[in-house]
């Protein structure tokens, strides 16, 4: 892509605990070392991204993520309290990670006040497609982002996961007042947030192609041009 992209970070999903380095084997295996709480922390959640990007994974289970680790469910509940807990470790990366990258693109281009509907329109394009490329790099995200991972769990988690793309959702409305104010609109803010609007919809609907589609549907998919019909 061209100046619309934006790389995302991708949350690089952990080996099972069991695993071993095979170029470091010897005849005397090595004694395991004891990982640090956060290190275990993060392994869990890794454990349950990785998990999640299995197409047609059925829901997850403390008993099968524990298996996956080869750990007790008794291990998990030492660092979290619950499942629930275990995916709102994995929304706290998503907003942390798309949200840091979202302000960085909000605010690090000077505004050419000559031309403050190209800016705003750029803007909105590289938050779409930060949002896109960060749930193609990270399928199991992706499925969390739609709520399809979140079937059956606490509600609190999907009310997380919308609150997430109302933030998105504000955010592009912010960039795209100038592009209205710019084409002589009588009411640009209700034109803003309509486009707002679109704009939201339709990075949720690629994002939940992608999911359904078993991860074969790339959410970025002709995605310059489709923006251009929209911006």
């Amino acid at each position: 892509m061209s100046e619309s992209e934006v790389l995302s970070p991708s949350f690089v999903p952990a080996a099972s605990v069991g695993d071993s380095d095979a170029s470091a084997a010897t005849a005397t295996p090595a004694p395991r070392k004891r990982p640090k709480p956060g290190e275990r922390r993060e392994q869990i959640l890794q454990a349950l991204a990785a998990m999640l990007e299995k197409p047609g994974s059925e829901r997850i289970t403390t008993a099968s993520l524990a298996s996956h680790l080869q750990v007790s469910e008794a291990a998990l509940y030492r660092h979290f309290a619950s499942k629930a807990q275990m995916f709102e470790g994995l929304i706290d990366f998503i907003e942390q990670s798309v949200f840091t990258l979202v302000q960085q693109i909000v605010g690090r281009d000077v505004a050419d006040p000559d031309q403050p509907s190209l800016d705003g329109a750029r803007q909105a394009a590289r938050v779409i497609a930060l949002v896109l490329q960060f749930g193609e790099r990270n399928p199991g995200m992706a499925r969390v982002m739609v709520g399809d991972a979140l079937v059956f769990e606490h509600e609190r988690l999907q009310q997380r996961m919308n609150q997430f793309f109302d933030r998105i959702e504000s955010t592009l409305r912010q960039c795209l007042r100038p592009v209205a104010d710019a084409r002589g609109s009588a009411k640009p803010t209700v034109d803003a947030q309509v486009a707002a609007s679109v704009l939201t919809s339709f990075a949720l609907g690629r994002l939940q192609r992608f999911s359904r589609s078993g991860f074969r549907r790339l959410p970025t998919e002709h995605l310059e041009q489709s923006l251009a019909l929209m911006l």
